[in-house]
């Protein structure tokens, strides 16, 4: 489960409540599989707002680690733009640590323009009784203090207990680092009934020993913590997840315009043990 500042979202927090996010949904024996996936991007819609007449890609995004050393994320983002008047090279790289036994998180997120940076945004949060306290680095140093909030591995590890459960609809806060790094988001997940793959389903032939495996249908809405009302999600995600915290077929909808990711290649990494 990803996001990105770009992306407006590999990865993927707690139940949503005013209180701690400390939960069985943390569980240290996650089962969550090291790997590095490839997905080929293209434009699937563009509405004229958008400014974007062609789109295409490449996202990398590698999940590694363990429950007992923490789990670490590099995510690339990178994709060429056509308005119809100039092309431009956009791309994103983004670097998470993630301490589930100690609520701790660190983030780093640097994005081009034709080569050239175009933003930095660096530092760390920890999870309190009370909230989540954030540490910026840059592009300037303040502290900041937010509301009760899950990581990225913590809402990957909800979504697949909530699955197991046969729970289809939840609400959940998180904090991610994305964008300027100092804002909670709200986040509402469906999940559908676990489906085995299909003739034809595309991408399942790059899943390797997955493709003969069930998966659940996922799709995550993403909104603006301090939106009131019917707000509209800022970016809306949907993708095949399996128990393993391995997705494809993904379809990224920022509103404007949607993108579709399809699996290129998947490589699993050596599982770190615990000692």
């Amino acid at each position: 489960m990803f996001r990105s500042a770009f992306v407006a979202a590999l990865l993927a927090g707690a139940c949503f409540a005013g209180s701690g996010v400390t939960s069985a949904f943390a569980n240290p024996a996650s089962g969550l599989a090291p790997h590095r996936a490839v997905y080929d991007l293209k434009l699937k819609d563009a509405s004229e707002r958008s400014g974007i007449a062609g789109m295409y890609g490449r996202m990398v995004y590698e999940f590694n680690g363990s429950p007992c050393d923490g789990y670490t994320v590099s995510f690339r983002f990178v994709t060429q733009v056509n308005t119809g008047e100039e092309t431009k090279l956009t791309d994103q790289q983004t670097t998470t640590y993630e301490d589930l036994k100690n609520g701790n998180f660190r983030f780093l997120t640097r994005s081009f323009t034709d080569e050239k940076l175009d933003k930095e945004v660096r530092g760390s949060a920890h999870e309190g009784k009370e909230g989540v306290s954030v540490d910026l680095t840059s592009p300037d140093t303040r502290k900041v203090e937010l509301a009760a909030s899950g990581f990225p591995t913590e809402h990957m590890l909800e979504v697949i207990a909530r699955a197991k459960k046969g729970e289809h609809f939840f609400e959940s806060r998180i904090f991610d680092g994305s964008d300027s790094g100092d804002k909670t988001l709200m986040t509402t997940t469906v999940v559908g009934k676990k489906e085995m793959p299909k003739a034809g389903d595309v991408d399942a032939d790059k899943a390797g020993d997955f493709a003969r495996q069930g998966f659940w249908p996922v799709s995550i809405a993403y909104y603006n913590d301090a939106g009131e009302g019917d707000a509209l999600p800022v970016y809306r995600m949907s993708f095949k997840l399996y128990e393993n915290g391995i997705t494809r077929d993904l379809t990224m909808d920022y509103g404007d315009f949607v993108l579709s990711g399809k699996l290129a290649k998947l490589e699993l990494l050596k599982q770190s043990e615990c000692k």
